[in-house]
């Protein structure tokens, strides 16, 4: 899982000389700005994101072969139906959704840091549009988790992992768009957390692993208890994971369309809490 870059101290990202006029073209132009200015930091240090796919390959290849049992019995619904009885079909892509989850879910805690070394106030202080650094950042996370979802996918593959171009590749489109808008809740909680490091990280960890467990990402929750399948139908991620399922497994069914319903709701409701916090942040 792409793992917390701590962002050194510097100058907020300069716009090139020639600025875009429309606004479209400037949030492009100004997402770049800021996106460039994470990765490089990212690419400063690559040992840590070779080290961050150690708890997902430990996962691959330890926890995995424990379901093996659970595919084609207790495992059931859309995901399990487009794995057939490959365990590892079903298991890779909640990995992955994971992995995104822990991610993106740590934009806050840079954001924490920069807000401590004073770095951020010069950031605020460019002409960048708000919602540009928030997406910026996000992207920043998405970048990684692309490389690691490759590397995953490939290493998967003597395991019985059956690749379906298509599939991977919507199947990353969907979890960009869910990476952005959780990045950008991450964003906002990181402002409201200024000068309490204490409360991002409990209210992160008290949501972050409910979550997950509800999402079946790790374990069917077919054999589960009724109400965590009841409790897990309000759960956005459940119908990530499941299109996740289908789409790693070649197919497309209505699950695929809820999952880019439940992704772009989590974009929209995370760029609108992460702008609007930004802006009374900085009034």
């Amino acid at each position: 899982m792409s793992a917390a870059t701590s962002t050194t101290p510097g100058a907020a990202p300069s716009p090139a000389s020639a600025v875009p006029t429309s606004p479209v073209a400037r949030f492009v132009h100004d997402t770049a700005a800021v996106a460039w200015r994470e990765l490089r930091l990212t690419l400063r240090d690559p040992f840590s994101q070779v080290f961050a796919l150690g708890q997902p390959i430990v996962f691959l290849l330890l926890f995995a072969p424990l379901l093996s049992g659970l595919v084609g019995g207790a495992m059931a619904g859309p995901g399990a139906a487009a794995a057939g009885e490959s365990t590892i079909q079903w298991f890779l892509p909640g990995l992955l959704v994971m992995i995104a989850l822990f991610g993106t879910g740590m934009t806050g805690s840079n954001l924490l840091f920069e807000m401590q070394m004073g770095s951020y106030e010069r950031i605020l202080a460019s002409p960048l549009s708000r919602a540009s650094i928030i997406v910026g950042r996000a992207l920043k996370e998405f970048v990684p988790l692309v490389a690691q979802a490759l590397i995953l996918t490939l290493a998967a593959i003597p395991f019985g992992f059956e690749i379906h171009v298509a599939g991977v590749a919507l199947g990353l489109v969907m979890l960009g768009l869910f990476g952005i808008g959780l990045g950008s809740l991450s964003y906002a909680l990181g402002l409201a957390s200024k000068n309490r490091e204490w409360l991002f990280w409990t209210v992160q960890q008290s949501v972050t692993f409910p979550l997950l467990l509800l999402a079946g990402m790790m374990l069917p929750l077919e054999s589960g208890p009724g109400w965590m399948q009841v409790a897990s139908r309000f759960n956005p991620i459940t119908y990530l994971v499941d299109a996740e399922r289908v789409l790693f497994a070649g197919g497309f069914t209505i699950d695929v369309v809820w999952g880019f319903l439940a992704a772009a709701a989590t974009l929209a409701v995370g760029l609108a809490v992460g702008v609007s916090a930004i802006r009374r942040a900085t009034r």
